[in-house]
């Protein structure tokens, strides 16, 4: 459930930060008269948090994305003071939780998710602890905000990301409403072929010799000996062996024909490139549509994203009721 867990994450691209302005990681503005907002457990709220709060997220500074997933959050709470405030209130009770159940990651956790970060941007560690002073974040700031991502990260895997079940029963029941499940299966086809070149005589003489192979069959003479004896296939194999194929993968001519056949069986004879060629049906497996299945993927994501909102949703209330708050008004 990768997608899911990447919702969870707190990793940010760095390529991204280069190209914000200095981002917030500064204490408030000195006009700004500090006062209790409120009292989260035994943490508290003033109106530094919430205007540093709110300067990120103008800025695309430092914001966890576990509490702001998308721009339509973003702005939502850059229009309303109340919600800012609440979201502010979540994070604390969710730093409280993690707290409270002992997840703190160790410093080498940290440190080794800032060297990933560094390598998958292509950057040594110094290189990235340049680019963030640059652009006027303190590296202890950005350590805090790794740290305290992996720990929320953690707290969200164990509560919320490990109970979340998709069934194949639910991804089928979203394709259906899609109307992209009216095949659900498809087949593997093991086939053998008797070629005949035009090459070798001519297209009468070749179109002749697959007549005479065709007879041979009829009569009951095994597929295996009538190969051996007129097959022109530079590649022959023992049998006549062409090869497995998935539905899709043949022409789309020679499948139809195909499916039509029980294993054991095999065609007239069929024109090809240069000749022509009698095909049997070795053997034939159903398996599931790879199509079908690069769909089920798809979708599987997209429940998987929306059950884990409403399911991260539904355990945040809980801990909001689980949770000592006073707002000063």
């Amino acid at each position: 459930m990768k997608s899911i867990l990447s919702r969870a994450s707190v990793i940010f691209s760095i390529c991204i930060l280069l190209s914000l302005p200095i981002l917030g990681a500064f204490p408030a503005q000195a006009e700004i008269i500090d006062r209790i907002l409120a009292i989260v457990n035994d943490d508290i709220i003033t109106q530094s948090d919430v205007v540093e709060f709110e300067r990120r997220l103008k800025n695309g500074g430092l914001v966890d994305d576990q509490l702001v997933p998308d721009e339509a959050t973003k702005q939502a709470l850059l229009k309303d003071p109340a919600k800012l405030l609440q979201k502010v209130i979540d994070s604390r009770i969710i730093d409280s939780e993690v707290k409270k159940q002992g997840l703190s990651v160790p410093f080498e956790r940290v440190e080794q998710e800032i060297r990933n970060i560094a390598r998958r941007n292509n950057m040594s560690r110094e290189d990235l602890k340049t680019a963030l002073q640059d652009k006027g974040i303190v590296f202890s700031v950005y350590q805090d905000f790794i740290k305290t991502g992996l720990e929320r990260q953690a707290l969200v895997e164990k509560s919320v990301t490990s109970k979340i079940k998709i069934s194949e029963d639910d991804v089928l029941a979203a394709l259906i409403s899609e109307g992209k499940a009216s095949e659900t299966q498809a087949f593997e086809y093991t086939i053998a072929h008797i070629l005949f070149l035009n090459k070798k005589a001519g297209a009468e003489a070749a179109a002749a010799k697959a007549q005479q192979a065709y007879k041979k069959l009829k009569e009951g003479a095994a597929f295996d000996r009538v190969a051996a004896d007129y097959s022109n296939d530079p590649d022959f194999e023992i049998g006549g062996l062409l090869g497995t194929f998935k539905s899709g993968e043949l022409s789309k001519e020679l499948e139809t024909t195909v499916a039509k056949l029980s294993p054991g069986e095999w065609t007239l004879p069929l024109p090809t490139a240069g000749g022509l060629h009698i095909v049997r049906l070795v053997k034939r497996k159903l398996i599931p549509d790879p199509k079908l299945e690069k769909e089920k993927d798809r979708v599987r994501a997209i429940l998987g994203e929306k059950l884990f909102r409403r399911q991260y949703d539904i355990w945040l209330e809980q801990l909001r009721s689980e949770s000592f708050l006073r707002l000063n008004k």
